[in-house]
């Protein structure tokens, strides 16, 4: 369905990542959850059809295009598998998102080129495990000494963290001075102490690796740094809007696809002598679905349209996050009853769906959290 925030060329572009997605992605999704991972080749096949590198400026490799990033997080998400879409716009989309922000010259050569031509996954490391919303409270450290910096400490539930070459790591450089102390450094895959403490098991988004980082005083060169020492969590606010935006974004595709299977279902399961999907309950409850659908979207596509602008999301993109991350998970959930039984066997979709969906209110920020941020900016508070 075309919208008014996209042009033709826009519209021209989404078919095209759509067939990518069916002929290339969707066949392999099964093996890919069994697997646990996304295998490098397609980092660098999507690299390749430039679709990695579609928000950043075309120095880089980029297209300089924001919406056609949007429409590439979208279709990647109707693949069946939140776990392969995390894989896949995650390496970009916030891994090495902080380094085209915020990073030198020297930084977006070395690091940035290469996850947008897909031959390196990156991926952000800042939730901890005793700092998860409370992001302020994280007790990484990093002690500067000489040319170097010594980080010690633990990341949890980094997703890429198993298979990414380098992580852009929040640490404290003033643990004195709380969320003003934070700083953000770029650290390789094999340097010595940095390690994958483990390879964490998930209800859903299995074909994406989410791993438990653990940093035993391993030393960053100072040129690693990105951006300003002590400015890491303003860098961090100001990618989870994005962030937030794409996780709207992948809610209301997957949802998209999870009322598509469902109504295909109702027309083809045949009880009490007709298709079930002419029982007036059930047409009603894919209407609900729908309507929730389309809800989410217009809040969604409000925030991307208003970042495109380079307007503070700030409100926009927590409504988006809020509203689309709780209704993706009654859409799936609606999903899944339609299919009856047959939802709850592994053999069906519906039941990845909704497993998938269940992270969608959580991570990058739960909806609690959208919720107190909102208070906050809109003066109820």
């Amino acid at each position: 369905m075309e919208h008014w925030l996209f042009t033709k060329e826009h519209e021209q572009f989404r078919p095209a990542v759509r067939r990518w997605v069916e002929k290339e992605i969707a066949p392999r999704v099964e093996e890919w959850e069994r697997e646990g991972r996304v295998p490098r080749e397609m980092y660098r096949r999507a690299g390749e059809l430039g679709y990695l590198g579609l928000k950043f400026p075309e120095a880089y490799g980029g297209s300089d295009d924001l919406l056609a990033d949007a429409i590439f997080v979208e279709e990647i998400a109707r693949c069946g598998s939140g776990g392969v879409a995390a894989a896949l716009t995650a390496t970009t989309g916030i891994g090495a998102t902080p380094i085209w922000r915020f990073g030198n010259e020297e930084q977006k050569r070395r690091y940035l080129v290469p996850a947008i031509r897909g031959e390196k996954i990156a991926a952000l490391g800042i939730t901890e495990p005793e700092a998860g919303s409370d992001v302020a409270s994280m007790r990484t450290v990093a002690r500067r000494e000489g040319d170097h910096y010594v980080l010690t400490g633990s990341k949890m539930f980094i997703t890429g963290g198993a298979s990414a070459d380098y992580v852009c790591v929040a640490a404290k450089t003033d643990p004195s001075a709380g969320h003003q102390g934070v700083s953000m450094f770029i650290v390789e895959a094999g340097t010595p102490g940095f390690s994958v403490g483990r390879t964490l098991k998930k209800l859903g988004w299995r074909a994406s690796d989410t791993a438990e980082l653990v940093l035993d005083g391993v030393q960053v060169p100072a040129e690693n740094l990105i951006g300003e020492e002590n400015q890491g969590f303003r860098y961090i606010m100001i990618n989870f809007q994005w962030e937030r935006i794409m996780l709207a974004l992948s809610s209301v595709a997957a949802a998209e696809k999870a009322l598509e299977d469902a109504l295909r279902y109702s027309r083809e399961r045949t009880q009490f002598g007709r298709p079930i999907g002419t029982f007036q309950a059930l047409r009603h409850k894919m209407v609900d679905m729908a309507v929730d659908i389309e809800k989410a979207r217009s809040l969604t596509y409000r925030a991307l349209y208003l970042c495109a602008r380079g307007e503070d999301v700030t409100v926009a993109a927590s409504m988006a996050k809020a509203y689309a991350g709780e209704m993706v998970n009654r859409v799936t959930d609606a999903a899944l009853q339609i299919h009856g039984g047959n939802g709850y066997m592994m053999e069906y979709p519906a039941q990845r769906y909704w497993r998938d969906a269940r992270i969608m209110s959580i991570g990058g920020g739960t909806t609690q959290i959208m919720y107190e941020i909102l208070t906050k900016r809109l003066g109820i508070v």
